[in-house]
């Protein structure tokens, strides 16, 4: 008979593509995983993976194997969380997702009062680029993700906590003094810093300021926000930061001056984006009220 246990040695081979690492991950020697494995294939009678010394292929028919396999386990994950929940709100352990973009601007607002509330809950937390949380989601590997939206999601559910605006920062000595907002006509686009590609912000970031993004100068490129502040520190250009990241950014800097960027908005949208099955919504929805309740907080203190 086929076993859970087979299934979930088989997606840590598809997941790592490598037996010995397949093995640690799933806590097992590698010839345990391996018998496991050469059993499953021979209950259905088919080759699930190519072996070699170097690499681990999937076969076709490994491949709708392994999609089965995926759906059994999320099932069944289901079938543990849900008995788990049962009247208990923020009691059981949670992976979430985040992206560089929010999770260091973001957590340090709302975790606080999240432990202060709820201080037996267990909260991991991964950072990834957008692309891979959401494959991590569909997957199961972890419960859920925070996306800046609009961002591609389908066939999973987005549950939308928070809107903001995006600010240009620019060096104090570029803007009058007076100035509060800038529009999109009046930046430089050929100064403009962003993230590289492949980070949804810069997308957020040229939707918003109507830009293509040919128009941009591509060596002036960054890989995190910090870093690009720290470019317009040093009159190298412009950049773009939401709102929540303000308070960071501008931290003990004289030199650096905020415009709101005077475009209409929301410039992004935060979610909690989940699988259409997944049971844990109440978890969901209490640590939305807690987010939007402290962000509500932070802009009031941030507009005085």
């Amino acid at each position: 008979m086929i076993s859970f246990k087979q299934l979930t040695y088989a997606l840590a081979v598809e997941k790592t593509r490598h037996f010995k690492r397949a093995a640690a991950l799933c806590s097992v020697s590698q010839s345990a995983l391996s018998t496991a494995i050469s059993e499953l294939e021979k209950q259905l009678g088919v080759q699930i993976f190519e072996r070699d010394n170097k690499k681990v292929l999937i076969t076709s028919v490994g491949a709708q194997v392994l999609e089965k396999a995926k759906n059994i386990k999320l099932e069944i994950d289901g079938l543990h969380l849900l008995g788990q929940e049962k009247g208990v709100v923020l009691g059981h352990p949670m992976t979430i997702g985040v992206i560089p973009t929010i999770g260091p601007y973001l957590l340090p607002k709302v975790l606080p009062e999240v432990r202060r509330q709820y201080p037996d809950f267990k909260l991991t937390i991964a950072e990834e680029q957008s692309h891979v949380l959401v494959e991590m989601v569909r997957s199961g590997e972890i419960d859920t993700a925070i996306l800046a939206l609009p961002y591609a999601h389908s066939g999973l559910h987005a549950f939308d906590f928070w809107d903001e605006d995006f600010y240009v920062i620019a060096h104090a000595s570029d803007v009058s003094k007076n100035q509060t907002m800038i529009t999109s006509k009046e930046l430089d686009a050929r100064r403009l810093l962003l993230l590289k590609d492949g980070h949804c912000l810069k997308d957020h970031a040229l939707s918003a300021c109507r830009l293509p993004a040919i128009d941009l100068d591509h060596s002036l490129a960054g890989t995190s926000l910090n870093t690009l502040v720290q470019m317009v520190a040093g009159r190298m250009g412009t950049t773009l930061v939401p709102h929540m990241a303000l308070d960071q950014m501008l931290y003990e800097s004289s030199d650096l001056r905020a415009l709101k960027l005077n475009e209409p908005g929301p410039h992004r949208t935060l979610s909690f984006i989940t699988r259409p099955n997944y049971v844990g919504i109440e978890n969901i929805e209490r640590l939305m009220d807690l987010f939007r309740a402290q962000l509500i907080e932070y802009s009031c203190k941030a507009s005085l």
